[in-house]
């Protein structure tokens, strides 16, 4: 049985790359398929060099290193660089919620889209609790918003 493995260990390697590269559709991120990249470099290896197992091992964990470190980071700044991406951040512009208790200049809470994010009122005009709002800009983790209902103030 052993013998049998070592002599097609590529084929383990093959079905780690696929399981890895599949599960990449679940997260999107590019680091599943980087380690595909290194499963199949390792298979391929296994294919060649049959015996050598820690070859296959080595091969594999540098492959996936350097795609990794050198290729990932290329491919998603050309993902979000590309036109018509927006960040879920920048989604949240222009949502709506409601304070959850008073949002002043610099404190507050408000729920949106189901989430509770700390906020601080656009103008600095307290925003009474209960009152429906509107997401002018994401500032680090702050919701900065005016209620929806009255016009924007030139601030």
């Amino acid at each position: 049985m052993w013998e049998w493995v070592q002599d097609n260990f590529w084929v383990i390697w093959l079905m780690a790359a696929g399981v890895l590269a599949v599960s990449e559709m679940l997260t999107l991120d590019l680091t599943l398929l980087m380690l595909a990249g290194g499963a199949l470099a390792g298979g391929l290896t296994a294919l060649a060099f049959p015996g050598l197992v820690w070859l296959h091992l080595l091969v594999a964990v540098v492959v996936a290193v350097a795609l990794l470190g050198l290729l990932r980071p290329e491919l998603l700044k050309r993902l979000h660089q590309g036109p018509g991406y927006r960040s879920s951040i920048d989604k949240m512009v222009g949502s709506t919620g409601r304070s959850l208790r008073e949002i002043t200049a610099s404190d507050g809470e408000a729920k949106i889209n189901g989430e509770v994010w700390s906020a601080r009122s656009y103008d600095g005009e307290p925003i009474a609790a209960g009152v429906e709002v509107e997401v002018f800009e994401i500032d680090g983790v702050t919701a900065v918003v005016y209620p929806r209902h009255k016009p924007l103030s030139g601030s």
